[in-house]
């Protein structure tokens, strides 16, 4: 782990927790959502957020994994405040009864985290998108723009900065020529799976930053970033075999762990750091360097419009 043990500007580094990073933060009277909560760093993220006193609703495709991350995160933490929500962020349906039933649930949302992500073959989704740009990015696109005006209504009634949290992946270096294939989406030739994956995660990156654009533009105060969790040991090559293989077998000499994996995450949503900053992208707990295509404001401008035009089909 000594490869991640560099201290940045920040204080911590790759080797800091989410536990560490969130030390003495008191998140009492904040509400969080975090998307794909029921496993890896998402489930990390939940626990950490709920041991600092936020109250966090668990978006999660399976009810029955996310009760149990609730029951063991409660057995550990009896304050804890977590609910658990039905969220399949693949399907446009789904995510729409989501945030209908948050948003008239009268809750505030101080939070958004867009954490759950999918790294899988070819396969179109239930509205006919490539399924990783349709569930890491499009879905989260979605549930955003839905849950905005409970976001804004939380800022003013509250005067506390709201915090959209987009966890992409170094994974956005590696895409097709261009960027982002808005002719040809769904197009099966010419698919690449590692390429399709860094695609959703440039998606990612492009779309806090033209969030960003807008809320400053806007004079709204809610930030929008993006970040790297790090090369981490979770589920996420569940369909490689082989890729998964390698993963369980060298991860423990050469990854993160969940509990340094979810630190960039918590550190971004919950440290005073941070306040005020908005369309970076973080690794290590550090404002890092994108690519020039994740910084490029037409490219955000042109998926905003593009993502916009799939969403109201």
């Amino acid at each position: 782990m000594w490869l991640f043990s560099r201290k940045g500007a920040s204080g911590f580094s790759g080797s800091s927790t989410a536990e560490e990073v969130t030390q003495g933060i008191d998140g009492t009277g904040l509400t969080a959502i975090v998307t794909g909560a029921s496993s890896g760093i998402g489930t990390e993220t939940t626990r950490v957020l709920a041991l600092r006193g936020v109250h966090v609703v668990m978006g999660v495709r399976n009810m029955a994994a996310g009760q149990e991350v609730k029951e063991a995160i409660v057995k550990e933490i009896p304050t804890a405040k977590v609910d658990v929500m039905e969220l399949d962020l693949s399907s446009m349906a789904s995510v729409r009864k989501f945030a209908s039933e948050f948003n008239s649930s009268g809750l505030p949302l101080n939070i958004l985290i867009n954490n759950a992500g999918t790294a899988g073959p070819y396969m179109l989704s239930k509205d006919n998108i490539e399924m990783n740009f349709a569930t890491n990015h499009l879905g989260h696109f979605l549930l955003t723009s839905l849950l905005l005006d409970t976001m804004k209504k939380t800022t003013q009634e509250s005067s506390k900065e709201g915090r959209i949290v987009i966890v992409s992946s170094e994974g956005h270096r590696f895409t097709y020529r261009g960027g982002i294939r808005f002719d040809n989406i769904n197009d099966k030739s010419g698919y690449s799976s590692p390429f399709s994956y860094g695609q959703s995660k440039l998606a990612n990156v492009l779309h806090a930053n033209e969030l960003a654009r807008r809320f400053k533009e806007d004079g709204v105060d809610i930030t929008a970033n993006s970040l790297h969790p790090g090369a981490i040991v979770t589920n996420i090559f569940r369909h490689s075999s082989i890729l998964s293989g390698l993963v369980n077998m060298v991860g423990k000499f050469v990854l993160k762990n969940v509990q340094q994996g979810a630190a960039t995450t918590c550190y971004v949503a919950l440290h005073p750091q941070v306040k005020g900053v908005s369309g970076q992208y973080f690794s290590d707990c550090n404002i890092a360097k994108s690519t020039a295509q994740a910084k490029d404001p037409e490219l955000a401008k042109k998926l905003w419009e593009f993502s916009m035009s799939l969403i109201s089909e």
